[in-house]
């Protein structure tokens, strides 16, 4: 049986991090809540994210859920909520939320503090407060099976495909076999390969669910003048050597491995523990389709790369996976696991094995290169025209991100 060392929190999940976080409701106030939190503790960690004060009653409904979740996920032991005052994002619902977790919330606005330099002021006092509030917490054994493992791939060549995602995807088969959840998202990446996927569902449900999704990521893409089918993969990918969209799908899908596919939950929607292989709908942003896992509950993230890239989260550790050994010789520094020796002849059932060691050392405490040195990226998804409803008649788009998705 696999264990891990974790932090018991009230609501009975397990966190691998510590961390008090700052949590910014609009833009107004992000730099705010990252100077609060680089002026408090060094458990202290913001997420500044680009979305406003006032949107479109989707935007706003997507915006609490990914920072209700990213308030709650099992790694943030408090938060500070940050917002100017005159936000239309419910912040008392995401601190009864937090509440209701057993964690501690506070809510700090700028306006009632007077301005700037006074709410960093208060919002370091606070900070400082939970910070030891929340300092005698203690790591205990905990069962695989209660981690959520979110997968990320980004800055892609034809050694991901070959070498890293293979690789990372024995992972998740492991994890999954031992009780856990592995999940993997971009949806346009599904493009070329969804009928695979689409075969793998564990019912009929699902599969339709998973088809809708992409169709439309698809339409939301046509809608602005991109043919995803029809385009050749990004000038980086094909640098790197891939030449289709279908190969680029082919070797993101095998990220997640070969378990069915249990479900496909809206962006930033709670992850199941214990779940097995569970998709999300995110687009092909890395920071964007990381955070909405993150706020689903992932605990850690494994991102591979064949071309290299140094993406942090603030809330979640982010293994870095290289296939390619030019890009390991180069950017070791910012790498965890070396999956490029599949390239020169290691078997991939052993480089699985090591990068699944290294999720469980993780978990337990072990910092990732990505948090030894400071890299914390967040964004929010914003939704595009179509899916807020403007180009079909049908208003601000309430149940965009909702169960109620329909193939048409």
């Amino acid at each position: 049986m696999d264990t891990f060392d974790g932090y018991r929190r009230p609501d009975g999940r397990i966190g691998i991090r510590n961390i008090v976080a700052v949590v910014p409701l609009s833009v107004a106030v992000s730099a705010v809540a990252t100077r609060i939190a680089r002026e408090g503790p060094e458990r202290a960690h913001a997420t500044p994210h680009q979305l406003s004060a006032d949107a479109p009653d989707a935007t706003l409904e997507q915006t609490r859920r990914v920072l209700e979740g990213v308030a709650t996920n099992p790694n943030v032991a408090g938060a500070v909520l940050v917002e100017l005052g005159t936000e239309r994002v419910d912040g008392e619902g995401i601190a009864d939320a937090v509440a209701a977790a057993g964690r501690p919330v506070e809510i700090l606005s700028v306006r009632e503090c007077g301005g700037t330099a006074a709410a960093v002021e208060t919002g370091v006092e606070l900070v400082d407060d939970l910070a030891a509030e929340t300092a005698d917490a203690r790591r205990e054994s905990a069962d695989v099976s209660e981690l959520v493992l979110g997968v990320e791939c980004g800055g892609s060549d034809a050694t991901s495909g070959l070498a890293a995602n293979p690789s990372v995807g024995n992972a998740c088969d492991r994890l999954v076999d031992a009780g856990g959840t592995a999940t993997f998202s971009e949806t346009p990446e599904f493009i070329g390969a969804e009928h695979i996927l689409a075969e793998r569902c564990a019912d009929s449900e699902v599969r339709e669910k998973l088809l809708a999704y992409v169709d439309r990521r698809e339409a939301t893409a046509e809608l602005m003048g991109a043919d995803l089918r029809g385009a050749q993969p990004s000038p980086g990918n094909q640098e790197g050597g891939l030449t289709t969209i279908e190969e680029k799908s082919l070797g993101a899908i095998s990220k997640g491995g070969t378990t069915p596919v249990q479900d496909i939950v809206p962006y930033g929607s709670d992850l199941p523990v214990g779940g097995g292989l569970v998709l999300m709908d995110t687009p092909g942003y890395d920071i964007e389709s990381v955070t909405g896992k993150v706020a689903g509950g992932a605990q850690l993230v494994i991102f591979t790369t064949g071309r290299g890239s140094t993406t942090g989260n603030p809330i979640a550790p982010v293994i870095k996976v290289c296939g390619n050994p030019q890009t390991w010789d180069r950017m070791a520094s910012n790498m965890d696991v070396n999956a490029s020796t599949i390239v020169t002849g290691d078997d991939l059932e052993d480089v699985g094995e090591r990068i699944y060691e290294t999720v469980l050392e993780t978990a337990s405490g072990r910092p990732t290169a990505a948090e030894v040195r400071g890299l914390r990226e967040f964004a929010i998804n914003e939704l595009q025209p179509n899916e807020l409803g403007y180009f079909d008649g049908e208003g601000d788009g309430e149940t965009v991100g909702s169960e109620e998705v329909s193939r048409s």
